[in-house]
């Protein structure tokens, strides 16, 4: 049976993620009111600059989130895969798009291992990326000492053709990273959305015994999200090494927290079993445009910017675990009279039921 449009409009507006959409127009809003400038294209756009890094990794991420694991040593890979990246071009006499892909690679091997660890070992996927995000760490900065230069100076005089992947600007106002961004939250909605791939996931998330007993390989299912997430990791590092022009070992080391924050304020469970791409890319965009919009308006330092996302992110779910609570839902949706009687009917019937069996097993004793 097909969804009419009323039920379609219905559900979105209902759905979490118009209330990230409401929540970055007031955003937007309130910042343009205090400084019009806010509003131009390239201000606009260039709010999502220092964060797209963390846009394309947490896509990935809910992969890993909603099967009911965490990944906290992206930030890590994203070092790691700009030093690798470095080092290859500069020290290895690499062409820089081979060392490009050699980077993708080393990332991916670093979330296979991590994944490996998780789904087949059964060890606590927060253990196992805590100690991934100390282990890469160190072996990014092994890497960097592979390198003839200074490991506190960074890689720099990368060929403009690299550079170009954030020089360049659609029509002159799109950055090409906020493109890169969209096209990988296209990929990543269909892949969860679309496809007998993503089904699976969300089935891990709900019920691993019931996925596996369904004839689900939900280890390796398991373990290519954490694929998925090291290689996101590799292309936000590949684009931030490219933006700001040099390549160090140390570049993702604050991401950590961020990506986990839009991922849960994008609406998935820390549980597992629910989440959206849409919900995390738009909670990433709130979270960017925050984070820029209140040093430009308002004049707040830069130290201070934690402090208003913590307090979103604290609103948000203390409000989505009140609105989930049976009994605010039943204060705020009362019960006909209809339901009331269907729902007595139903527990007399089952404590009956309950109290045959009881007889039963009684006399056969």
């Amino acid at each position: 049976m097909k969804t009419t449009f009323p039920e379609k409009a219905k559900k979105f507006f209902t759905s979490w993620e118009f209330v990230l959409l409401l929540i970055l127009f007031a955003e937007i809003v309130i910042f343009a009111t205090k400084n019009p400038k806010f509003l131009m294209p390239r201000v606009l756009f260039g709010s999502l600059n220092d964060i797209i890094s963390i846009c394309i990794i947490s896509l990935f991420v809910t992969f890993v989130m909603i099967t009911g694991g965490i990944d906290i040593q992206a930030g890590s890979i994203v070092g790691l895969s700009s030093i690798v990246l470095g080092v290859a071009w500069q020290d290895g006499g690499m062409n820089i798009w081979a060392a490009v892909a050699l980077a993708v690679v080393v990332a991916g091997v670093c979330g296979a291992l991590s994944g490996y660890f998780v789904a087949y070992c059964g060890v606590q996927p927060m253990v196992v990326t805590l100690g991934g995000s100390f282990l890469f760490t160190g072996v990014a900065l092994l890497v960097s000492n592979l390198s003839a230069t200074e490991s506190y100076k960074g890689i720099s005089g990368f060929p403009d053709s690299f550079l170009q992947l954030s020089k360049f600007k659609l029509f002159g106002v799109i950055p090409c990273q906020v493109i890169i961004f969209l096209v990988l939250a296209v990929i990543a909605y269909v892949l969860l959305n679309k496809t007998k791939y993503g089904r699976m996931v969300f089935l891990i998330g709900v019920n691993k015994d019931a996925a596996e007993f369904s004839g689900i390989n939900t280890r390796l299912i398991t373990m290519t999200t954490y694929i998925l997430s090291g290689i996101s990791a590799a292309i936000a590092g590949i684009i931030l090494t490219s933006y700001i022009g040099t390549a160090k070992s140390d570049i993702g080391v604050t991401f950590t927290l961020p990506i986990i924050t839009a991922v849960v304020l994008g609406g998935t469970l820390s549980t597992g079993g629910k989440g959206s791409v849409v919900g995390t890319a738009l909670a990433a965009v709130v979270i960017g445009v925050l984070k820029f919009g209140l040093p430009l308006c308002f004049k707040v330092p830069q130290q201070y910017l934690d402090i208003p996302v913590g307090l979103l992110l604290l609103v948000v779910v203390i409000g989505r675990s009140l609105l989930t609570n049976p009994k605010v839902v039943a204060a705020l949706h009362p019960k006909d009279k209809n339901s009331i009687l269907m729902e007595c009917s139903i527990k007399i019937k089952t404590a009956v039921l309950k109290r045959y069996k009881q007889r039963l097993y009684a006399a056969d004793a």
